[in-house]
């Protein structure tokens, strides 16, 4: 388990994180969201040992990431990972052999291979998505026991991202690994994420299971015979409203159902509840935090 307790830090005199305290269950998938400086990158790397916390502790099964042999047991894939000029995939694999022994060949030759990666080419002239598949071989032929992956989606096609999540859940499934992932990609961290967390204002705002925090709102559209205003659904638990003329789109806290009944009462020619996912949701999160 990752246990973080009371976590604070800086970047020059701009506060990042603030009294951040997190249980990451082992064999968790744990979505990170937010928006861009929200501090998602920064925590991974307090997470990775590459930044020291200005104030709290971080500890994995009690041990602290600062200790070499805890980060043998961590791989983490920032979102520009780090490469020399004349480096080869093959290469790479090389190098990360000497902070991790047990590196499996035969699992990052046969990732390259599915992604059509040549093992003698250099990496710097590869394109942004073959770079990050290099890395993503890399990273799974670890197998770590915590895997830690900023934007990790980005520059990849629909075909490797696809290979990618599964091979993670595989992980996930064997009982070998934890894996936390910060990605402006809601949309596939929705497919396949156990948990998430929100940092917004420096701070944990929201957190839990995904697909109970996006059930717990509802979407409708609706059509009335004559022109309506925003104050025929004042007594309902609104969390956002358009209103055109005739026409309303509605986002309510609450259970569809109930939701589906008081809006009925409101005698609407027609009503069609509509999906709701998870970056939506997050939108209006965050909406609700600037307007606080």
């Amino acid at each position: 388990m990752i246990a973080i307790r009371n976590l604070s830090h800086s970047l020059g005199n701009k506060t990042v994180l603030r009294d951040i305290n997190l249980d990451i269950s082992d064999n968790t998938i744990l979505g990170i969201v937010g928006i861009n400086g929200a501090g998602k990158s920064t925590l991974l790397r307090l997470l990775a040992g590459v930044y020291l916390p200005d104030e709290g502790a971080i500890e994995y099964d009690g041990r602290s990431p600062e200790k070499a042999e805890t980060r043998q047991d961590i791989f983490f894939l920032p979102d520009d990972p780090y490469y020399t000029a004349f480096m080869t995939p093959k290469g790479l694999f090389d190098f990360y052999k000497t902070f991790h022994p047990h590196i499996d060949k035969e699992t990052y030759d046969r990732l390259l291979s599915a992604y059509k990666i040549d093992q003698k080419g250099k990496v710097r002239n590869f394109s942004k998505g073959m770079r990050r598949q290099v890395f993503i071989a890399l990273a799974l032929a670890v197998k770590p026991e915590y895997l830690l992956l900023d934007e990790a989606f980005d520059g990849l096609d629909p075909l490797s991202r696809q290979i990618f999540k599964d091979a993670i859940i595989t992980l996930v499934e064997e009982g070998h690994t934890t894996v936390l992932i910060a990605s402006h990609s809601l949309r596939e961290l929705e497919d396949f994420c156990d948990k998430f967390i929100l940092i917004d204002s420096n701070v944990i705002k929201q957190q839990g299971d995904i697909a109970e925090h996006v059930g717990r709102l509802c979407k409708f559209e609706l059509a009335f015979t004559e022109r309506v205003s925003e104050e025929l659904f004042s007594h309902l638990p609104v969390v956002s409203l358009t209103v055109k003329n005739r026409f309303v789109q509605i986002v309510l806290e609450g259970d569809g159902d109930d939701m589906t009944e008081k809006l009925e009462a409101l005698s609407p020619a027609v009503m069609d509840e509509m999906p709701l996912d998870f970056e939506e949701t997050f939108i209006h999160d965050v909406r609700k935090g600037m307007t606080v």
